[in-house]
C-alpha cells in the first residue's frame, strides 16, 4: 500500500498465519532462526501484496519475536529497517511491529543494545505520520537517558525536536506532559527565551478541569522558575495565585498557606501600576489571609495610604521574611529581593507624600523616607519618569512642587465653573429672599 492510498483485502491469511507462527517457533528453538524468519518472509510478501494487515503484522511481530527469543539484537535492529523498508508495507503491520518492539527496550542486556535499539526504532518512525506518537515515546526515553548521564543540552535538543502540539492522534494529556517535560529541559539548561516559546503551546483552559490538577501544579512551578529569573514579580503573582486557587492546594491547609504568603509577598515586591494596586487590593480582601496576621499586617501597610518606616518595617517583618526563600540572606537573590522591598516601601512613601502636600522641603522629604539627599532625589525622579507622580524640584531653594501645572485651557475651564457656582449662589440667594419678601408681605396684609 502506497502512502495515503487505501486497498481492499484481497485474502485472508489468517490460516496459513496460524499454521506457520507454531513451525518457525520450533525451528528457532531448533538453532534454525534464519530458516524461520526465510519462511515467515515468504508468507509475508504474500500477505502484503494481498493487503492483510492483521496477518502481516502479526508475521512482522513474530519475525522480531523470534530474534529476541534467540538474543540476536542486532538482526533484530537488521529486520526492523528491512521489514519497514518493503515496498508498500502497510501501515497497521509496521505499526504493529514498532508497538511489539518498543516492548523489548526494558529487556536488553545492556544500554549499548537499548540505545541502538532505541535508534533503530526513530530511524523507521521518522517522517510517519501514523507511528507519530510511538516515535515521541522512544525520544522521550532517549532524552531521559541523556539527562541521567548528565547530557542535559543533547536531551533538550532530542526532546525539541518533537513538534507534539501538532500530533493529532496523541492525547491531550500526554500532548501536555510532553510540552511541560521540555519546558523542563529547557531551564534546566538554561535556555529561559525557549521556556517562554514552549509555554505559549498549552493553552492554560485544560487546566480547568479537576483530573488535569498535577499538570497544572507542574507548569506553574515551571513558570515560576522561569518568571523568578526573569525578575517578572507580578507574574511569579499570578502564578502563585493559580496554584493558591487550586482545590487539592485549598484542601491542605500547610499548601495553601505557604502559596499565600508567595502571592502576597511577590505581589508587594511588583513595581506599582494599576494591575499591581488591583491585585494587592483583591488578595488583601481574602479572608484566609487574616489566618496569616504577619502577611494581613504587612499588606495592610500597603494598602493603606499612610507613610510607613523602614527602621521599624525591618524591626517587625525581618526576622519572619527572611526565613523563607523569597528574601533568604544565605542566596544573593534572597538578599536582591529584600532591597526590593526597601525599594517599594520608599515607593510607596513617595506617593504618600504627594497625596498629603502640594509643596515640601527636600530637608523634610529625606527626614520622611530615611535616606539621604541623593536617593531620595534619585527614587523621586524614578517616579516621575515612570509617570507614577508629577513633582518639580528647585534645588537651590530646596522645594519639591507636587502641584499639576494647569495649562490655559484647564484655568478657563475652572474659571468658568467657579463663575457658574458663583452665579448659581446668587441666583438661589435672590430666590430666596423674594420668596421671604411675599411671605411678609402676606403676613402685614392679614
Amino acid at each position: 500500500m502506497s502512502e495515503g492510498k487505501i486497498e481492499k483485502m484481497e485474502k485472508d491469511f489468517t490460516p496459513q498465519v496460524d499454521a506457520l507462527i507454531p513451525e518457525t517457533e520450533q525451528l528457532a528453538q531448533a538453532g534454525k532462526l534464519n530458516e524461520a524468519i526465510d519462511r515467515l518472509m515468504s508468507l509475508e510478501k504474500q500477505a502484503r501484496n494481498a493487503a492483510d494487515p492483521q496477518s502481516t503484522g502479526r508475521i512482522l511481530v513474530q519475525v522480531i519475536k523470534l530474534c529476541r527469543d534467540a538474543g540476536n539484537w542486532k538482526l533484530l535492529n537488521e529486520e526492523i529497517v528491512l521489514l519497514s523498508k518493503k515496498h508498500g508495507q502497510l501501515k497497521a503491520a509496521t505499526t504493529k511491529m514498532v508497538q511489539e518492539a518498543m516492548t523489548y527496550l526494558e529487556q536488553t542486556p545492556d544500554m549499548a543494545t537499548k540505545l541502538e535499539l532505541i535508534d533503530t526504532l526513530r530511524t523507521v518512525t521518522d517522517g510517519k505520520i501514523y507511528v507519530e506518537v510511538e516515535r515521541a515515546r522512544i525520544t522521550r526515553m532517549l532524552s531521559k537517558i541523556k539527562e541521567d548521564d548528565g547530557q542535559i543540552n543533547e536531551a533538550a535538543d532530542i526532546l525539541q525536536e518533537l513538534q507534539v502540539e501538532t500530533f493529532g492522534s496523541m492525547e491531550k494529556r500526554e500532548k501536555t506532559d510532553f510540552i511541560l517535560e521540555q519546558m523542563r529541559l529547557c531551564l534546566a539548561k538554561h535556555d529561559y527565551i525557549r521556556t517562554q516559546i514552549i509555554s505559549k503551546k498549552i493553552n492554560t483552559k485544560f487546566f480547568h478541569e479537576k483530573d488535569n490538577e498535577d499538570l497544572k501544579l507542574r507548569f506553574y512551578e515551571l513558570m515560576i522558575q522561569h518568571a523568578l529569573h526573569e525578575e517578572q514579580y507580578l507574574n511569579v503573582h499570578k502564578y502563585y495565585k493559580q496554584i493558591y486557587d487550586t482545590e487539592s492546594i485549598q484542601a491542605d491547609k500547610a499548601k495553601w498557606q505557604a502559596a499565600l504568603e508567595r502571592t502576597v509577598l511577590f505581589v508587594i515586591l511588583a513595581p506599582y501600576d494599576n494591575e499591581q494596586s488591583d491585585l494587592l487590593h483583591r488578595i488583601y480582601q481574602d479572608p484566609k489571609l487574616s489566618d496569616l496576621p504577619l502577611y494581613h499586617e504587612l499588606a495592610k501597610c500597603f494598602v493603606s495610604i499612610e507613610l510607613m518606616r523602614w527602621p521599624r518595617m525591618e524591626e517587625l517583618y525581618a526576622s519572619t521574611l527572611q526565613q523563607t526563600e523569597v528574601f533568604s540572606t544565605k542566596t544573593s537573590q534572597g538578599v536582591q529581593r529584600w532591597k526590593e522591598m526597601h525599594h517599594r516601601v520608599i515607593e510607596h512613601n513617595i506617593r504618600v507624600i504627594a497625596k498629603y502636600y502640594t509643596r515640601i522641603t527636600t530637608k523634610r522629604l529625606t527626614q520622611l523616607l530615611d535616606l539621604n539627599d541623593k536617593d531620595a532625589e534619585e527614587f523621586l525622579s524614578k517616579l516621575v519618569v515612570s509617570k507614577t507622580i508629577h513633582a518639580r524640584i528647585d534645588r537651590p531653594a530646596g522645594i519639591i512642587s507636587f502641584q499639576v501645572k494647569k495649562d490655559a485651557n484647564n484655568i478657563l475651564n475652572d474659571w468658568s465653573r467657579d463663575i457658574n457656582k458663583l452665579l448659581n449662589l446668587v441666583e438661589k440667594t435672590c430666590h430666596l429672599i423674594s420668596k421671604e419678601e411675599m411671605v411678609h408681605s402676606i403676613a402685614k396684609a392679614k
